[in-house]
């Protein structure tokens, strides 16, 4: 009989809840598709089972990552974050004088950004975009000599640069921490980070969807609502709670990262879709099937990872 250490076990059990919440998503979804829309075209099941379908190769993906260690995780993110940039490049009003200023972006700033987290000197990861990318990509733009809409211009491209490489970073970063008592499984903090904060995304979903009535936000995003957001939030903090065990927190403590998490997510997915509003576009792209773009997915961890990292920082590592 193999022996599994206590690391494996717990990934073991983590990928087999997830898949079997999988596997129960796509027997409703067929279940639905027969008894419902009997085979034939039905916009919201097949929505449903586009975002099952989606779900299988992006958990598939973070398995084969998770499989290769620190190096599988961070060069995942690595172009996750290139393709993110890519979305909301491609929706900013750019012009030829910002040429300078987003190749630093692409081919300096991100690549910088997950070296120095590769080699784990969080001095300069912590500083380098939002301090040394900052002031530079102005003066790039600037020695362009194009000045019109030049505040607006610059502005976007140190924005995107933020929300898609510094903050998505972030995720990856979490391997770099010293828990006590922790040590090897760092892997599992980033599990708690996607497991609750995608969570609360599909449980929102499914609260305003059963019981939603007063919209939050009707100008930035008709779809969520007060029932959704208390409803999803409460369900996914009580989930966090109970995957207590596959941290170095106790339930009130993984209670409190949860609610956290949740919550940063919310408002992280409803400043993305300002930008969508204003940008006068429904989603960041259509890369991945029922999902829309990158961002689309990823909204809600670009608020929520920063803050885990540093909350995680300075409260348990001494």
């Amino acid at each position: 009989m193999i022996e599994m250490s206590p690391f494996a076990w717990t990934t073991f059990k983590l990928f087999g809840g997830v898949f079997g919440v999988l596997v129960l998503a796509s027997a409703i979804g067929a279940l639905l598709k027969w008894r419902v829309a009997h085979g034939q075209p039905h916009s919201v099941i097949d929505n449903l089972n586009s975002r099952v379908n989606a779900w299988w190769v992006m958990v598939a993906v973070i398995g084969l990552a998770f499989a290769f260690g620190k190096g599988g995780v961070i060069v995942l993110f690595y172009l996750i974050s290139f393709y993110a940039l890519r979305e909301f490049i491609s929706l900013a009003y750019t012009r030829r004088g910002d040429h300078g200023a987003i190749a630093l972006a692409f081919f300096v700033a991100l690549p910088g950004q997950y070296f120095l987290i590769w080699i784990d000197w969080y001095g300069l990861y912590s500083i380098y975009i939002p301090v040394y990318a900052f002031l530079l990509l102005p003066i790039l733009a600037a020695v362009g000599g194009d000045t019109q809409r030049f505040l607006e211009r610059t502005s976007k491209i140190q924005w995107g640069l933020m929300v898609c490489v510094f903050c998505i970073s972030h995720v990856p970063a979490l391997l770099t921490l010293q828990i006590p008592g922790f040590e090897g499984r760092n892997l599992l903090l980033i599990a708690f980070l996607v497991i609750v904060v995608q969570g609360s995304d599909v449980l929102q979903y499914v609260w305003g969807k059963l019981f939603g009535q007063r919209k939050v936000a009707p100008e930035l995003s008709p779809s969520k609502t007060w029932e959704g957001l208390i409803g999803g939030v409460a369900s996914a903090t009580a989930m966090g709670a109970a995957l207590y065990w596959a941290t170095p927190f106790n339930p009130w403590q993984a209670a409190l990262m949860a609610f956290m998490i949740c919550l940063l997510g919310f408002f992280g997915g409803l400043v993305m879709s300002a930008i969508k509003r204003d940008r006068g576009v429904k989603d960041w792209g259509s890369m991945i099937e029922g999902h829309g773009g990158m961002l689309d997915r990823l909204d809600s961890v670009i608020f929520a990872a920063p803050i885990y990292f540093h909350a995680l920082r300075y409260w348990w590592v001494p």
